[in-house]
C-alpha cells in the first residue's frame, strides 16, 4: 500500500512539475511578446468590444483564450482603457472608434467615466458606431452616445427603468435554528437587515427608491442629450417599456438602424473612407503607446477597491494595516507631491478603516490629498475620503451610509436541536465568555455591546464632521446610515465636487504646484500574471468546481460566506447594487 502511494505522490508531481514548467514556459514567451510595442495602421479602426468586467486596475490573464487553462478572470482596468480611448483621439492613424457590448459589466461611476472619455474622443471629429445582438440597460446608456447607434433586426434594447433586488436570509436562519443578535445605531443603517427580516423597512424602501431614481434619472437625461429626445417622453418610454420589439427602437430613434453585423463592417469603411477594413483591438492597441512621462515629481495614486478587513488583507479587498503602510510610505516619500486615493468601496471593518483614517489624515497634513470616488465609497469607504482635502464623485456614486453595526450569530438551535451538540462553560470572571455563540448573549452582555458601537458611531460623527467643517448636529442630519448619491452629497456637503478621476489627478497636481511637470504612478502594483497564479491556483480551482457544481446559485454562496467577515464593529453600506 506505502509503495502505491509512493508511486501515486511521484506521478502527481511529476504532472504538477510539467505543468507549471509549461505555464513558466507560456509566461516567458509571453512577457517577450508583450514587450513588443505594437504599430498601428493608417486609417485604423479601434474595436472596444467590452465583454469583460471593468474594474479599476486590469488584470490581465494570457490564456484566456485557452479555456481549461484560464484559471484566472480577466478584467479591463478602467485607468488602462480610459488612456487608451484618450490616445486614440490623438492618435492620427485612429479614424474612429467601433463600440460593441452586451451588458456592461462594472458600476454606474465606472460606466459614467467611460462615457465621459467617449464623450471627449467625439470632441477629436473622430466617429463612434455601436452595434450588438442585445443592449442591457448599462450597455445602451454607454451606446446612446455613440455617433450612430445599430442593432441586429432581431436584437433587442433593455429601458425598463432599474430594479434592486434584496436576499433575506431570515427564514433560512429560522429553519436552521440560527438567532442574530443585532447591534446598530441609524434607522437607515440597513445593512443588516437582510438578518432580522423578511422585506424591506420603511426607511431602507426610501432609500433605495431614492437612489434608483436618482441613478435612473441621470441616465435617461444622458440618453436624453445623446438622442435628442423629450426628457419627460424618454421616462415615459422607458416607464411603461414601450421599446419591445426592435422596430419599436428604430421608430422611437433610440437607435438609428437596423443591420447585420456585415451591413455595420460596410458602415464602418464608408466612415473610415477606405474598402480594406483595418480594426486594431483594445488588447493590441495598449501596447502602441506609452505613458511613461520623466519627472522627479510624482501624484501617487493609490486604489483602494473591496471589502475593507482587517490585517493585510488580499487581491479583492482593502487591508487596513496594508493600505495604511501604502499612504504612510507615500507621505514620507518627498519625491510624491500629491495623492489621489481612488476608493471603490462599500466599507467594512470599523477599525480597519479608522486606522487607514489616521494615516490619511497625517498625509493630508503634509501634502494635498485628494479622494475621487468611483461606484462606491459608502460607509468605510467615507471614512476614509472624510480625511481628505478635497472629495471628487461622479452624480452616480453611492456615498454616505455614515453610521456602524455589529452583529453575533447565537447557534444553539442549530447545535442543539439540529446536531445534537451541547455545550457547557467555566469562566473565570462575569463576561469571560461573551463572545460564544453556543448561548443567547445576556441583557447585560448586550447593553455593554450596544454601547460600545454607540461610542464607535459617534467618534464616526465626530471626525466625519471635522473633516467636512460641520457641527455635530448637522452631520447627524445625513447621517444614521443613509446613503446617498454622489449628486445629492455634493448638495448636502459630504461632497466638494462632481467630476471624474481624471479631474482628482489634476487638481492633486494643481494644490501641488507641479501642473506642468509631473508623472503619474499607481499603488498597488499589479502582480504579474504567473506569480498571481500560482500563489492562488488551488483557490481558483476550488472557486472553479463550487461554480460547475452551484451554477446561477453561487452568488446566493457568496452572500452567506461574507457573512464571516462581520467580526467586531462594521462600517458597511446598507446594500449591495449591480446595474448592467
Amino acid at each position: 500500500m506505502n509503495f502505491l502511494k509512493n508511486i501515486l505522490s511521484t506521478l502527481i508531481a511529476l504532472l504538477l512539475f510539467s505543468v507549471a514548467g509549461f505555464f513558466i514556459m507560456l509566461g516567458v514567451i509571453g512577457s517577450l511578446s508583450e514587450k513588443d510595442k505594437v504599430v498601428v495602421k493608417e486609417n485604423s479602426i479601434l474595436f472596444l468590444n467590452l465583454d469583460k468586467p471593468i474594474t479599476e486596475q486590469e488584470i490581465e490573464n494570457p490564456l484566456d483564450d485557452i479555456e481549461f487553462l484560464a484559471a484566472e478572470e480577466s478584467s479591463i482596468g478602467l485607468i488602462q482603457l480610459k488612456m487608451s480611448i484618450k490616445n486614440a483621439a490623438q492618435d492620427s492613424n485612429i479614424k474612429g472608434i467601433y463600440l460593441r457590448l452586451h451588458y456592461f459589466m462594472g458600476g454606474m461611476s465606472t460606466l459614467e467615466e467611460v462615457r465621459m472619455e467617449l464623450e471627449d474622443f467625439k470632441e477629436s471629429g473622430k466617429f463612434i458606431i455601436a452595434y450588438t445582438d442585445y443592449y442591457s440597460e448599462g450597455a445602451y446608456y454607454l451606446a446612446s452616445v455613440a455617433d450612430q447607434v445599430l442593432l441586429n433586426p432581431e436584437g433587442e434594447i433593455e429601458l425598463n427603468g432599474l430594479n434592486a433586488n434584496v436576499t433575506f436570509f431570515t427564514g433560512l436562519f429560522e429553519k436552521l435554528g440560527i438567532e442574530p443578535e443585532i447591534f446598530r445605531v441609524g434607522e437607515f443603517k440597513s445593512a443588516v437587515e437582510p438578518y432580522f427580516r423578511k422585506s424591506l423597512s420603511p426607511e431602507n424602501e426610501l432609500q433605495l427608491s431614492e437612489l434608483l431614481n436618482g441613478i435612473n434619472n441621470n441616465m435617461l437625461n444622458g440618453i436624453s442629450k445623446s438622442r435628442e429626445i423629450d426628457f419627460d417622453r424618454l421616462k415615459e418610454i422607458s416607464n411603461k417599456m414601450e421599446v419591445r420589439e426592435a422596430e419599436d427602437a428604430l421608430r422611437l430613434n433610440l437607435i438609428d438602424q437596423l443591420a447585420y453585423e456585415d451591413e455595420v463592417l460596410e458602415k464602418l469603411k464608408e466612415a473610415s473612407g477606405v474598402s480594406d477594413l483595418e480594426m486594431i483591438s483594445y488588447k493590441d492597441y495598449k501596447k502602441s503607446f506609452s505613458t511613461f512621462k520623466l519627472s522627479s515629481n510624482e501624484v501617487a495614486v493609490i486604489v483602494a477597491s473591496g471589502e475593507i478587513v482587517m490585517g493585510r488583507g488580499e487581491d479583492g479587498n482593502i487591508g487596513g494595516d496594508k493600505f495604511a503602510k501604502q499612504i504612510r510610505e507615500a507621505r514620507e516619500d518627498s519625491g510624491i507631491k500629491a495623492i489621489v486615493l481612488r476608493i471603490n468601496s462599500p466599507g467594512g471593518s470599523y477599525l480597519a478603516s479608522d486606522v487607514m483614517w489616521r494615516e490619511i489624515k497625517l498625509a493630508s497634513e503634509t501634502k494635498p490629498v485628494i479622494a475621487s470616488m468611483s461606484d462606491y465609497a459608502a460607509s468605510g469607504g467615507y471614512y476614509m475620503a472624510m480625511a481628505c482635502d478635497t472629495i471628487i464623485a461622479q452624480p452616480n456614486t453611492i456615498t454616505g451610509s455614515i453610521g456602524i453595526f455589529g452583529m453575533m450569530f447565537n447557534l444553539q438551535g442549530l447545535l442543539e436541536d439540529k446536531l445534537g451538540l451541547n455545550h457547557d462553560e467555566v469562566q473565570t470572571g462575569e463576561f469571560s465568555g461573551m463572545m460564544t455563540v453556543t448561548r443567547p448573549l445576556t441583557d447585560v452582555e448586550k447593553s455593554i455591546i450596544q454601547k460600545s458601537v454607540e461610542k464607535n458611531y459617534y467618534t464616526f460623527i465626530d471626525k466625519a464632521a471635522e473633516g467636512r467643517g460641520m457641527s455635530r448636529e448637522d452631520m447627524l442630519k445625513i447621517a444614521s446610515g443613509r446613503v446617498w448619491t454622489g449628486t445629492q452629497a455634493e448638495k448636502l456637503g459630504l461632497v466638494d465636487i462632481l467630476g471624474d478621476f481624471d479631474d482628482a489627478i489634476e487638481m492633486a497636481a494643481e494644490k501641488a504646484g507641479i501642473s506642468d511637470d509631473y508623472k503619474v504612478k499607481y499603488y498597488p502594483e499589479i502582480k504579474p500574471f504567473f506569480e498571481r497564479i500560482f500563489e492562488d491556483f488551488e483557490d481558483q480551482a476550488r472557486v472553479k468546481m463550487i461554480k460547475s457544481e452551484v451554477g446561477e446559485f453561487y452568488p446566493y454562496l457568496e452572500k452567506i460566506k461574507k457573512v464571516k467577515n462581520l467580526r467586531g464593529t462594521q462600517a458597511r453600506m446598507p446594500f449591495e447594487l449591480e446595474i448592467n
